[in-house]
């Protein structure tokens, strides 16, 4: 059996040319549609990662307001800022350039242990410590 256009009448091939302008019309309907829902979602995805960021940065920016707003950190700057201290409290002031350790700190002993690592480097120093400790 073979199908021939020449035997049908022209309502027929109309009707099959309508058709096909329908479904291509659907298929570009439903192609736009596909993209249009893409896009959304991708738009969605992009709002919720800059809510989720914002929601940490608002998290952050609370934990900072409590501690600035908390005892601790005005005593803080009262201390810093201002020089308060509080009752039974006493101020030690170090000059600077005086944080060497001293020479003359001694051990049980009488002598001065400290001078012997003054002039040793870093590595030295840990050397000394793990390999070469004193029997005492």
């Amino acid at each position: 059996m073979k199908f021939d256009l020449h035997n049908t009448s022209n309502t027929t091939k109309m009707i099959l040319i309508a058709e096909f302008f329908l479904v291509s019309y659907l298929l570009y309907a439903l192609t736009v549609n596909i993209y249009q829902s893409y896009q959304i979602d991708f738009h969605v995805k992009n709002f919720e990662n800059e809510n989720r960021m914002i929601a940490e940065e608002n998290r952050k920016k609370a934990e900072d307001l409590l501690y600035y707003t908390s005892d601790a950190y005005i005593d803080k700057i009262a201390k810093q800022n201002f020089g308060l201290i509080n009752p039974g409290e006493e101020v030690i002031i170090i000059p600077e350039g005086e944080n060497i350790p001293t020479d003359d700190v001694k051990d049980e002993t009488g002598k001065y242990p400290l001078k012997a690592y003054y002039n040793l480097s870093n590595s030295e120093r840990w050397w000394k410590f793990f390999f070469e400790r004193t029997n005492s």
